[in-house]
């Protein structure tokens, strides 16, 4: 037989529909809910059914009620038993699932998102959970989606929007202001293949750093550059005359500073980012790229991953004859299964699979500089 608490759990499960419902004006669908099984013995049936009427409404004010139906049974004889039970009206289910303040905290907060964004009437009524989530931020979540409603694509750093939040309110929120923002504005002033926040919807934001270094000096006079060695946010680089030069990406800041004077060459710093960033570089789809990354299982990932992005990208010193003229250097490395990666080159899967296998790591730098001047110089300069 049904307990009590086996019907809290059932209004808790109806509260969500029933607050969508509520939303869309519809009226309250009564809940009727089986009594279920008796139990075995006389004394059981009897404790069971004590225990539901000491839960139902008669006893409490709200909740419950409990339909009897006459039944005869073989166990029993005839007896007035629990045969339903009902949930007459929202308030009762509201008791039952323990949400009465919610619920009012919730009419509160739909009243003040209707009358501030009614654009967002829709959203409401298939988002009920996201507005409670988010009960006592609304009024500060509403200032900030009047203001992209009305400044759309700002370009200003978060910090210099002129909304009465406070400067962390919108970094420290912006999961449920993108759902909003992504209903509030037309879809021509969103970016929808970006994820990071400020990129979507047009704001600035702390632009990640590249590292650049000329390993030819006199082409700085042709990409009017006072340095051979810089680093500068990828937007700015990205306007550099960089088209058909060569490009060596290196992941170690030695090997970075000691590659050798090289002619129409520059070298990048990977430094381990994501080199999906070097996407903002377009130049670098007219450059030959040499990517010398550690021999290990992670290496012939950032291979694969920026091979997929450029696929001129040749791997240098990540090869069989390195790795066997410096496996006396060779470490442990952080074990990986092994990847899929259809970018490498059969000669590259091989090494992969023997890395990943022996899990063994030689870091660029135990490669040793007269051997790594060797391969460089063996490369044609254009």
């Amino acid at each position: 037989m049904i307990t009590p608490d086996e019907i809290a759990v059932k209004a808790n499960r109806a509260y969500l529909p029933f607050v969508r419902a509520w939303l869309s004006g519809e009226p309250f669908t009564p809940l009727n809910l089986p009594a279920g099984g008796l139990p075995p013995d006389y004394r059981a049936l009897q404790r069971a059914v004590e225990v539901l009427f000491q839960g139902a409404k008669a006893q409490r004010g709200a909740g419950y009620t409990v339909e009897l139906q006459v039944r005869t049974t073989r166990a029993f004889g005839q007896q007035s038993l629990p045969h339903r039970i009902n949930i007459a009206t929202a308030d009762d289910l509201l008791f039952l699932a323990d949400k009465r303040e919610e619920f009012a905290a919730l009419m509160d907060d739909v009243a003040l998102i209707r009358a501030t964004l009614p654009e967002l009437e829709a959203w409401l009524v298939t988002n009920p959970q996201h507005v409670i989530e988010h009960h006592g931020l609304w009024p500060d979540l509403l200032r900030v989606g009047t203001y992209f409603r009305a400044n759309p694509r700002p370009e200003r750093y978060l910090r210099e929007l002129p909304i009465a939040v406070h400067t962390k309110f919108i970094e420290q929120h912006t999961g449920i202001i993108a759902r909003l923002l992504d209903v509030l504005l037309p879809e021509t002033e969103i970016d929808i293949t970006k994820r990071q926040f400020e990129q979507r919807y047009g704001l600035r934001y702390d632009v990640p750093l590249v590292r650049l270094r000329l390993l030819d000096p006199s082409l700085g006079v042709r990409l009017g550059l006072p340095l051979t060695d810089l680093a500068a946010p990828v937007t700015d680089l990205a306007a550099l005359p960089c088209a058909d030069l060569d490009t060596i990406i290196v992941e170690n800041k030695m090997v970075f500073l000691t590659l050798p004077h090289r002619p129409a060459t520059l070298a990048i710093f990977g430094s381990g980012f994501q080199v999906e960033l070097l996407q903002q570089l377009p130049w670098l789809a007219h450059c030959r790229i040499w990517y010398w990354g550690d021999l290990d299982a992670q290496g012939f990932q950032l291979l694969a991953r920026l091979r997929a992005l450029f696929p001129q990208a040749s791997s240098l010193m990540m090869d069989a004859a390195t790795l066997e003229t410096f496996r006396a250097f060779a470490v442990a490395g952080t074990p990986s299964s092994s990847a899929d990666l259809p970018q490498l080159t059969p000669d590259e899967q091989a090494v992969y699979a023997n890395l990943v296998q022996t899990n063994l790591r030689l870091e660029q730098e135990r490669i040793s500089h007269t051997y790594a001047a060797r391969q460089l110089e063996a490369i044609p300069c254009p």
